[in-house]
């Protein structure tokens, strides 16, 4: 029964136990793509890794990431953290590595500490901001068994968002509306089957978010996706790096350069600091980053 080593990290937080947990497969050559399936339906996080090699050899890594229920286009905490996984097992770790996946070519940035140490990454989305569909606020009401008065629609009205993979985007009113969210099942089913596109994996994935204390770069959010097999997640860094994006795309100015907190996790007692930017230009598309650090938290191997 052949064995395959995995490495597992709490990701966007330097606490351990905090921040969004990732398996990491350093070396998958060899697994099918049901038995990748199988494997991240086991580790049951948000998301599970397998690394394999580039098809083109000066880039670093083939990444491939599944929810225990599908497999994702791009997602920025597993790309966060298998950065950081790979680049700590290496000698000479370089500045910059280079994943495949599915959306195209992601450029994630090593990130150090005062001693030099590995701390976690910086990952460049692999495309420019995309708006979709505007969304009813009943629809997403539904969904997080909130009522109309609970959001905000001064900035914009719920629609969907991508850099690679796409999220509904809603702003709630308060803290204590944004605690009080819960997703329903059963309205997320009639949502999705509704506003989903054909080739979306996530199928109907919500990002409510809610300014601190009023500051429009300093955010909490809450991430459901249950039709994903991810109820909740507590730190989404592909929806983060949406919402700045989207909210540059929003800033008064034709060359701007904007960066947000994002406190992510709270509700689940998994606090989790996302630090996204967003650049626009007069000249081009509205570009994304999310950073993080990770902490690592155990390894061992997995029999297939």
């Amino acid at each position: 029964m052949p064995g395959y080593e995995y490495v597992t990290v709490n990701v966007f937080t330097g606490e351990r136990f905090g921040g969004n947990p990732l398996a990491v497969l350093p070396d998958a050559k060899g697994l099918s793509d049901a038995q990748m399936q199988a494997i991240a339906r086991d580790f049951n996080l948000s998301e599970t890794t397998f690394v394999l090699p580039p098809d083109n050899p000066q880039h670093h890594a083939r990444v491939r990431i599944f929810t225990p229920a599908h497999e994702m286009p791009f997602a920025g905490h597993p790309n966060v953290g298998t950065g950081f996984v790979l680049a700590r097992a290496m000698d000479n770790p370089p500045e910059h590595l280079v994943f495949e996946e599915i959306a195209g070519l992601v450029r994630v940035h090593v990130l150090r500490g005062p001693d030099k140490q590995i701390t976690g990454a910086r990952v460049s989305a692999p495309r420019a901001l995309s708006i979709g569909d505007a969304v009813e606020i009943e629809t997403v009401a539904a969904c997080a068994s909130l009522t109309r008065a609970d959001f905000l629609t001064n900035a914009h009205d719920p629609l969907k968002a991508s850099v690679g993979t796409s999220f509904v985007i809603a702003e709630v009113a308060s803290l204590e509306a944004l605690a009080r969210a819960t997703p329903d099942i059963a309205a997320f089913r009639t949502a999705g089957a509704a506003n989903s596109e054909p080739d979306s994996q996530l199928r109907f994935a919500l990002l409510l978010y809610v300014r601190r204390d009023g500051d429009a770069t300093r955010l909490r959010a809450r991430m459901f996706a249950p039709l994903a097999g991810v109820l909740e997640d507590p730190a989404t860094g592909s929806g983060c790096a949406a919402l700045a994006a989207l909210l540059t795309s929003m800033a008064p100015g034709e060359n701007v350069d904007l960066h947000y907190e994002i406190e992510q996790g709270v509700e689940m007692g998994r606090p989790s600091m996302l630090i996204a930017s967003g650049r626009k230009t007069a000249e081009g598309p509205v570009e994304a980053t999310v950073a993080g650090s990770c902490v690592p938290a155990a390894r061992g191997t997995l029999e297939v």
